[in-house]
């Protein structure tokens, strides 16, 4: 007989099991709202992408070694009969230790799919995620020292063109200028970008910022990179963050909701101006 596997390589073999890359999610949630059985958070116990892969492959390898580390676990089906209660030890213990609500919500979701549960450790009650707890990008910008392979000049236009197109730091490190198009509207949009899980997605450039973005690709070639490079340390996110609030307020009409809490019902209830 051969020797059997440990308990890390078991799991990676059960993690490729509910890979379903090219499957669309949002299909599988069409059909459950079909079928009556769709529910919010939808999950159809699959992965469909490999960022995902990754992040939820993390947290169970964590949760594994912390099993066998504590418990004296080495074998999955051992940890397989004891889910639910390993499970709930390990999230009471990272309450305890004040992990972030995002953090906690997401470990919770990685092990329910790797364990095909969707009420694993349901009595654990996780933190409510509130905007005015969220830390990242809340404070002054880090890390904007220019870089040395960065003239001042390309400085201020990565930072413009951020901060006009709102894209994520794979999107805009991918990004060609023959994907930069106008409208016959006047409009500008970033065409055909690989947004979150590989979907496509069109960009819209902010309004009143089209001649910005136009002017970093003029008489450039449609297959050169837009940014050939970007700062490693560069907090994108932030300006992600100030794109959406900006595009928000275009598209709505109303000033941005107050930094804790909702908006008054009476105020909701107002046309936008």
């Amino acid at each position: 007989m051969g020797k059997r596997p440990g308990l890390l390589y078991e799991a990676q073999q059960r993690l490729d099991s509910l890979m379903a890359l090219g499957q669309s999610r949002a299909h599988a949630k069409a059909q459950a709202r079909v079928l009556g059985t769709y529910h919010w958070p939808f999950s159809d116990g699959k992965i469909h992408a490999y960022t995902t892969r990754t992040t939820y492959q993390n947290i169970v390898m964590r949760f594994l070694c912390w099993c066998r580390a504590t418990h004296g676990t080495k074998r999955l089906h051992e940890i397989d009969q004891r889910a639910d209660t390993l499970v709930s030890a390990y999230l009471h213990l990272h309450v305890q230790e004040d992990y972030s609500p995002w953090t906690l919500a997401t470990t919770r979701s990685a092990l329910r799919l790797f364990f095909g549960s969707p009420t694993l450790a349901s009595e654990v009650a996780l933190p409510a995620r509130r905007r005015e707890v969220i830390r990242r990008s809340r404070t002054p910008f880090l890390h904007q020292k220019r870089p040395r392979h960065m003239s001042a000049e390309d400085w201020q236009d990565l930072l413009a063109f951020l901060g006009a197109t709102g894209l994520r730091r794979h999107e805009a490190r991918a990004l060609r200028v023959g994907q930069i198009e106008r409208q016959p509207d006047g409009h500008v949009v970033l065409a055909h970008v690989h947004g979150k899980g590989g979907k496509i997605r069109q960009v819209p450039v902010l309004p009143g910022q089209e001649t910005t973005v136009l002017r970093l690709v003029e008489g450039r070639r449609g297959e050169e990179k837009v940014f050939p490079r970007l700062p490693k340390h560069l907090d994108i996110h932030a300006y992600r963050r100030q794109y959406a609030q900006a595009l928000y307020q275009s598209l709505s009409g109303r000033p941005l909701p107050p930094s804790q809490g909702d908006y008054p019902v009476a105020f909701l209830m107002r046309k936008p101006s």
